[in-house]
């Protein structure tokens, strides 16, 4: 789940398919955003933003942000990190990111960030989503 800031200060976030490790040294992440993404243009031209790593708990967190209604926010709970943007609770990890570059990628784009600081927790198993469905670590998929 990436989060960021719209105009207004108006928080954003969208769930992402696309996200990986790009470099140690320095610390890169990448997300791919498709050029479809709800506020897109935000996601692009700023500066910040956050990566909130999910856990097997927050499916319900996913499946609100991949849908296209435009109040993820309403009546959660979340902080603001050191770089103004939304940090959600109960994630196993927060990724607070500068955007170093963005890049074509047929119908996505490539936003290249670099991890400023990062907040994780000490246990937990992370949501995923693999072959169009939710498993947990162990299912067989």
């Amino acid at each position: 789940m990436v989060t960021t800031l719209a105009a207004g200060d108006h928080p954003i976030g969208v769930t992402v398919n696309a996200f990986a490790s790009l470099s140690l040294e320095p610390p890169l992440i990448l997300i791919s955003l498709a050029r479809t993404t709800a506020h897109l243009r935000a996601y692009l031209e700023n500066e910040q933003f956050a990566v909130n790593m999910l856990g097997e708990d927050q499916r319900n967190l996913s499946i609100t942000f991949s849908s296209q209604n435009d109040n993820h926010f309403a009546g959660l709970d979340f902080a603001t990190g050191e770089s103004g943007c939304p940090v959600l609770g109960g994630c196993l990890a927060n990724l607070e990111c500068t955007r170093t570059t963005v890049h074509e990628g047929g119908d996505h784009f490539i936003v290249v960030g670099h991890v400023d600081r990062i907040h994780h927790a000490d246990i937990g198993d992370p949501l995923i989503f693999f072959r169009g469905e939710y498993a947990r670590i162990g299912d067989v998929v």
